[in-house]
């Protein structure tokens, strides 16, 4: 009981002097019905009990699923993880290390997620884009409480795009071409482009021979047959 206490005045805005996230409370940074449902929940009080930046990759680890809310409006622990690691607020370095190790994908999904919630728009899209590239596969819990597969890259990719992930209202993200604009970002390089670029060479190649060839075809067909004496022959020749 002393536990779920603390939780509850830890959320609760009123006095609060303790480090801030966009100018608010860290766990505001969730809705306030998402958070009540979270302290109530069993996950919560059972295993984010006296959980530090270490223990919590333990938690992380045995993930077998991402998502928000389910069933009647219960907290996955991806979700209740989450606002275990705003509660903690790690150091920056401890957070980039849950993402970019390769041994856990699912402490590096809630890393992702953490970093979207609480990194500012320009390092949030030159962290996570990488995380394009990676498509290891994700099990996500649905609201009805099914399961479906999605992959990191998708997760990332809807972190970027989309206002509402895993039953939580993201901060409004601006899209990338207006960072790009204000010269805050550089033009993103797509990691298909090579590829691309080779696939039109090689289409013009294509191209540039089949030309070549229905020239040639037009030129025999248009030149005049000769006998053995060098007389022309023509097709309207009798």
């Amino acid at each position: 009981m002393s536990h779920q206490a603390d939780a509850k005045r830890l959320f609760d805005s009123r006095g609060y002097t303790g480090a801030t996230i966009h100018n608010q409370n860290p766990v505001h940074l969730l809705e306030k019905p998402v958070r009540d449902r979270i302290i109530e929940s069993y996950y919560w009080k059972e295993q984010c009990f006296a959980v530090n930046e270490a223990t919590l990759c333990d938690r992380a680890a045995a993930l077998t699923f991402i998502g928000g809310t389910y069933g009647q409006q219960k907290p996955t622990p991806f979700l209740c993880l989450a606002m275990k690691l705003l509660q903690l607020m790690p150091e920056r370095d401890i957070v980039l290390e849950y993402l970019r190790q390769e041994e856990f994908k699912y402490l590096s999904a809630l890393a992702a997620f953490y970093i979207r919630l609480t990194f500012e728009a320009k390092e949030v899209y030159g962290i996570l884009e990488p995380l394009l590239g990676d498509w290891r596969k994700l099990r996500r819990r649905t609201r009805d409480g099914g399961y479906a597969l999605t992959y990191i890259d998708q997760f990332v990719d809807d972190l970027l795009t989309k206002d509402r992930v895993c039953g939580t209202s993201l901060r409004k993200l601006p899209q990338r071409t207006v960072l790009e604009d204000l010269g805050v970002l550089e033009v993103r390089e797509s990691a298909l482009g090579e590829e691309l670029e080779g696939l039109d060479d090689d289409e013009d190649e294509v191209v540039e021979v089949e030309v070549e060839v229905n020239e040639g075809e037009e030129e025999d067909m248009s030149t005049p047959e000769r006998n053995g004496n060098g007389v022309v022959h023509s097709d309207s020749e009798g």
